[in-house]
């Protein structure tokens, strides 16, 4: 459990779960059922978070392998980091499959979740906002090093006329990977594309590649990555194409060896031009009191 100093004032502190909603707004799925899933054979963990409103398949959510850490931050919206409860939160896994009513919203879909919860493993918790390690993202004292995206030309691309992508490529069947003289799977053609961002790893190395990014989506992948909250303080506000190459073991550093390196003068360079700088700030905290670790029966 994160520690820190409770900011006072900021929240009250009360018990929470999902609140009946009035009106004809669902509040329950028509049918869930939730079970333990089976145990992982051969290391390998394949976690499926699939339908639900705004899916391809909104009457239904099939969840498959999910730690309830996941379930909580698609109910509450909210970052991995922003849950405080027991370590089990994030090893014990359930499958879960319920029916959504016609023409629920994201939001009502949350409310269902929240109270699925609720029901079947009692959750109980709270909301309060305490003063924690962040991150702030800022551009570095050499100037930023990505390229900008160039502007899209509407006129060039009727021109070219409809492209379809070449075999192995992104949007057709499985990306064909080949290894580079650096043992790095390079890039099959049409990848990431335009808007996209990959990851690819080999032998305790990373490598990012990404088109048309904005720095915010940096950010929210730091985020995610370094588990606390990255603030952006750069100012930029372009699309930007880069390569980014780091080892995970540098994670307490950033993807981008971006955190100032040790008094030794050890570690990674700034890559991108950016370099994370560590403060502290408020953080809204999901607090869990009570939480079974079994759920009841279907």
């Amino acid at each position: 459990m994160r520690r820190g100093i409770c900011c006072a004032g900021v929240f009250a502190l009360m018990v929470w779960t999902a609140s009946a909603q009035t009106g004809d707004a669902p509040t329950t799925f028509e049918v869930a059922s939730v079970k333990p899933a089976a145990p992982i054979m051969g290391g390998m963990i394949r976690v499926r978070m699939a339908g639900g409103p705004g899916s391809p398949d909104p009457g239904q959510i099939n969840y498959s392998n999910v730690t309830l850490k996941n379930v909580l931050m698609s109910a509450y919206n909210v970052k991995g980091y922003q849950i405080s409860g027991p370590s089990w939160l994030e090893s014990e896994r359930f499958d879960i499959v319920a029916k959504v009513p016609k023409g629920a919203t994201k939001e009502e879909f949350r409310v269902m979740l929240q109270n699925l919860m609720a029901e079947r493993f009692k959750l109980k918790l709270h909301r309060e906002s305490k003063e924690l390690p962040i991150y702030a993202l800022v551009v570095g004292k050499n100037g930023v090093k990505m390229k900008e995206t160039p502007k899209d030309d509407p006129a060039a691309d009727v021109a070219k006329g409809p492209q379809t992508p070449p075999p192995g490529a992104f949007g057709e069947g499985e990306p064909r990977l080949r290894m580079g003289k650096d043992g790095m799977p390079q890039m099959p053609p049409g990848g990431p594309g335009r808007g996209g961002m990959m990851m690819m790893g080999n032998g305790g190395k990373m490598r990012m590649q990404a088109s048309k990014q904005k720095v915010t989506q940096i950010v929210e992948m730091l985020g995610n990555q370094l588990g606390r909250p990255v603030v952006d303080q750069t100012g930029l506000t372009a699309d930007y194409d880069f390569t980014l190459e780091y080892a995970p073991d540098d994670t307490m550093r950033g993807p981008a060896g971006m955190m100032p390196p040790p008094p030794d003068g050890g570690g990674g360079g700034e890559q991108l031009g950016l370099k994370l700088e560590p403060k502290k700030g408020p953080i809204d905290l999901l607090v869990i009191d009570s939480l079974e670790k079994v759920p009841t029966e279907n």
